[in-house]
């Protein structure tokens, strides 16, 4: 087993606080993840630029966030074709190491567009996650062939499982104040009804849930509409 190398812990150490920093912060997750991936394109040797990319089982591929635009033709690119190696690093390997582009003889569509279009000639992807309908990969780009040492790939690593692990506690974050501001809506909202039709939050409440099951519409988006329709000049106001 090798010991990492006393740089490398010092960056390690970095990013345990960065992410610590993130936990304890209002950042949303966009926000979050891209000052993790501007931290990595500095750290991890030989690469230029770094973006996440999502993927869902209907082979759509979309950039999450990316520190230039080449990630994000890149994509595109992946998604036009259906095929790329940071689909690959995610659906069938852990890490996709491409040394020179010009050499890849896999995901022939890709590689000429790829050539095309961009002067990336090295990449470097590693699975996020995948949770059975998508999954993620983050990715390390250069434009010079054979950028990415032995080293690049244990860092590279390490800041892979460090931003899933960011990643996931951020979304949790986003669904909890997204559950909050849910439930703030749905308060005012019953206290509209109490007023108008003169019932108790319980009746209210039951009131509220029938609207929405007999409209089959979210709880949350009839107590907003019947905010908006109490206060229809609101978002008129500048």
């Amino acid at each position: 087993m090798t010991t990492m190398r006393s740089g490398n812990a010092t960056i390690v150490n970095q990013l345990i606080e960065l992410v610590t920093n993130l936990e304890r912060g209002n950042s949303d997750t966009a926000t979050g993840l891209h000052e993790l991936i501007d931290n990595g394109v500095h750290h991890v040797t030989g690469s230029q630029y770094v973006g996440i990319t999502l993927a869902e089982k209907n082979k759509s591929v979309s950039s999450v966030v990316a520190t230039h635009r080449y990630p994000m033709v890149l994509d595109a690119i992946q998604n036009s074709c259906g095929e790329g190696p940071c689909l690959a690093a995610a659906w069938e390997h852990h890490i996709m190491h491409i040394p020179d582009l010009n050499a890849e003889q896999r995901w022939l569509c890709y590689r000429r567009l790829a050539i095309e279009q961009t002067p990336v000639r090295s990449i470097l992807s590693f699975e996020l996650f995948v949770d059975g309908s998508s999954m993620s990969a983050l990715n390390f780009y250069a434009d010079r062939p054979y950028a990415f040492s032995a080293e690049s790939v244990e860092l590279g690593t390490v800041y892979a499982t460090h931003i899933a692990l960011a990643w996931s506690m951020m979304r949790r974050q986003d669904q909890f104040r997204s559950a909050l501001a849910s439930r703030d809506i749905i308060g005012q909202a019953k206290g509209v009804v109490m007023e108008r039709f003169n019932l108790d939050a319980v009746e209210a409440f039951e009131l509220l849930t029938r609207l929405s099951q007999q409209s089959n519409s979210r709880l949350v988006e009839i107590a907003a509409a019947l905010i908006d329709s109490e206060h229809p000049l609101k978002h008129c106001r500048h």
